[in-house]
């Protein structure tokens, strides 16, 4: 990953944030479909 387009900003921290917050999203959804 690393595509940054923040000028810097969160360098390394930006796609943990975005693959932390897609994992949780899954985890919910997951909880609706498959209770």
């Amino acid at each position: 990953m690393g595509c940054n387009s923040y000028g810097g900003y969160g360098k390394g921290n930006s796609d943990f944030v975005l693959i932390v917050v897609l994992f949780i999203l899954l985890i919910i959804v997951g909880a609706h479909y498959f209770k």
